[in-house]
C-alpha cells in the first residue's frame, strides 16, 4: 500500500509514522508513505495557503489553489485504484470494519485540514470521502490521519507478524477485547483466572468469548445492541 498525506505539518506526519507498527511496515516495504504540503505551491512571497472566509466569520479557511496543486501532485505517487480521504468532523466514523475496507486498497490519499476547513468546492472535486475520528474538535487533520493510518496499517497482511492477532482486536466481531494475563501469576494476592492454566484450548476460547461478551454489555451497550440487531436481521 502507498500512503500520502497532504498537510501543512509535513514533519510531523513523517516523524510519527516512522515509529511502532507502522514504522516497521515501512521499513520492511509493506507500505510506503509520503507527505506533500500547500505551502510548497502557494505562489506569494509569503506562501499563503488560507483567506478568510465569505459571508464573514471567525477563522481561515484552506485556499483552493495551492491545496489542490498538492493534492493532484501526490495522487500521482498514488497507484491506479487508490482513494482521497478528507479527515472530517462531517464525516463518517471511522470503525474496524471501515478501517479493514481501506487496507483492502492498493493507496490512499489523506487530506488534513486546518484552520476552519477546507474550501467546499475543493471537496466536492477531489475527495472521494470523508471520515471522522470522533464527536470532538481537534486543531487539524494530522492527529486524525495518523490514527486512520495505525488502524488501516496493522490490518495489512504480515505487518502485525500473526495475522490471527489483527482478528482477535476488538470491534473485529463486534465486541470488545476480553481481559489479558501475563506473568506473574500472581501479583501482590491478586491471582489470574484458573481456566488459563488449563491447557484446555476449548474452554479457553468459551471463556474469552463469554468475557468479550460480557464486557460489551457492560461498558459499550451501544455496540452490544448493534450487535444484537444485527444478528436478529
Amino acid at each position: 500500500m502507498r500512503i500520502e498525506v497532504v498537510t501543512l505539518f509535513p514533519e510531523f506526519v513523517a516523524e510519527s509514522v516512522a515509529v511502532g507498527v507502522v514504522g516497521r511496515a515501512i521499513d520492511r516495504g509493506q507500505v510506503s508513505f509520503g507527505t506533500i504540503s500547500p505551502r510548497e505551491f502557494a505562489t506569494d512571497a509569503h506562501k499563503t495557503v488560507d483567506d478568510r472566509p465569505y459571508g464573514g466569520g471567525p477563522g481561515m479557511v484552506l485556499k483552493i489553489e495551492p491545496t489542490r496543486t498538492a493534492i493532484r501532485t501526490a495522487r500521482e505517487r498514488l497507484p491506479q485504484g487508490a482513494r482521497s480521504v478528507y479527515l472530517a468532523a462531517d464525516g463518517v466514523t471511522l470503525t474496524q470494519a471501515k478501517a479493514a475496507e481501506l487496507a483492502q486498497l492498493p493507496g490512499l490519499l489523506l487530506l488534513a485540514g486546518r484552520y476552519e476547513g477546507v474550501d467546499e468546492r475543493l471537496l466536492e472535486t477531489e475527495i472521494d470521502e470523508r471520515i471522522s475520528i470522533g464527536d470532538y474538535v481537534l486543531s487539524g487533520g494530522e492527529l486524525p490521519a495518523l490514527v486512520l493510518i495505525d488502524a488501516v496499517v496493522r490490518l495489512l497482511p504480515g505487518v502485525l507478524g500473526d495475522d490471527e492477532s489483527a482478528q482477535q482486536d476488538s470491534f473485529s466481531a463486534g465486541l470488545l477485547d476480553w481481559p489479558h494475563y501475563t506473568r506473574p501469576q500472581l501479583f501482590e494476592g491478586q491471582p489470574i483466572p484458573e481456566i488459563l492454566l488449563s491447557g484446555d484450548h476449548a474452554k479457553i476460547g468459551a471463556w474469552r468469548r463469554a468475557e468479550a461478551e460480557r464486557l460489551t454489555h457492560e461498558r459499550r451497550p451501544d455496540l452490544w445492541a448493534a450487535r444484537k440487531g444485527r444478528r436478529s436481521e
